[in-house]
């Protein structure tokens, strides 16, 4: 019996119809793909664009500067100590900067002061708030100004003004009392006890004596001793020649003096003089213990 081979089923070609349909298919399948890539790309383009286009980091704000202006100072004193602190920041910044002690003196020869009645002042002395300011290159002496008057009068409004009044003083008259007591204490327990030996004596209508008036007048440095002449000195700031106030404050003084002229100790204290620490007074109502005391010690 012969042998034959196994049989196979014969493979069927695929008909023009079906390669037309999976060709159709495998381009759909490539376009399909592209699109795909197409799209993720410009999906993605934009963020890369932007991560590129993203500006830097703009730079740290400059470092200001510090001017100090302590309790008391005229306004002679901080015009020095702006040309001081502006000679060391031209320094330190290697460029010039607008603050000057020219400008300042000019900024506080008028100003308005919100606070103040009248506010338009021709005479800042007692208006520029002693404290710390920054200042930038760009500050201008006026608007440092501006910054103490905002002080001020941030402080002034705490003041409770209604004793005063009642003794017939104006807000004025305060604010030279208060600058009185700064040029006078340096112990803060004293403020109020110098505050009423000036109100004893204006109601006494006895000069107030105080020296630190004279200086100011003459600028004389508190550890200059005054002679004679200087004593006589018919300016109106000498407070031994003239009773009442000076015409104007004698310095620019702090919120706890501000306080003490308003609200003097109640004491019947007439006289004060310095003790020998060079910081505390001795107080009294009689003269002849104020004598004895002040020849004790060699005044």
């Amino acid at each position: 019996m012969a042998e034959h081979e196994p049989l196979t089923p014969e493979r069927r070609r695929a008909s023009p119809a079906q390669v037309r349909r999976r060709r159709l298919v495998a381009l759909t399948a490539l376009v399909g793909a592209v699109v795909l890539v197409v799209v993720a790309v410009a999906v993605a383009l934009p963020h890369v664009r932007h991560e590129r286009a993203a500006p830097p980091p703009p730079p740290p704000p400059p470092k200001p500067f510090r001017v100090i202006f302590p309790e008391g100072f005229t306004r002679s004193q901080m015009a020095q100590r702006v040309v001081a602190v502006a000679k060391i920041a031209r320094r330190k910044r290697g460029k010039p900067v607008k603050l000057s002690g020219r400008l300042y003196l000019r900024a506080t020869r008028t100003a308005t002061v919100p606070c103040f009645a009248p506010r338009r002042r021709t005479n800042l002395e007692g208006f520029l708030f002693p404290a710390t300011y920054d200042f930038l290159g760009k500050t201008t002496s006026r608007q440092l100004v501006g910054a103490q008057l905002q002080a001020f009068c941030g402080n002034w409004r705490s003041v409770n003004l209604k004793y005063a009044k009642r003794k017939n003083l104006t807000p004025y008259d305060v604010l030279t009392i208060a600058s009185m007591i700064e040029a006078e204490t340096l112990a803060p327990d004293e403020r109020r006890l110098v505050s009423a030996v000036i109100y004893n004596r204006l109601h006494a209508h006895m000069p107030l004596g105080i020296d630190a008036t004279i200086r100011y007048a003459l600028d004389i440095p508190g550890t200059q001793s005054l002679r004679q002449s200087e004593l006589k000195n018919p300016t109106p700031y000498n407070t031994r020649l003239y009773p009442g106030l000076p015409p104007t404050p004698i310095g620019n003084p702090g919120l706890a003096s501000m306080q003490a002229a308003a609200h003097p100790a109640q004491v019947n204290y007439l006289y004060f003089v310095r003790k020998p620490d060079k910081v505390h007074h001795f107080f009294t109502a009689s003269f002849s213990a104020f004598q004895n005391y002040a020849n004790a010690h060699g005044y």
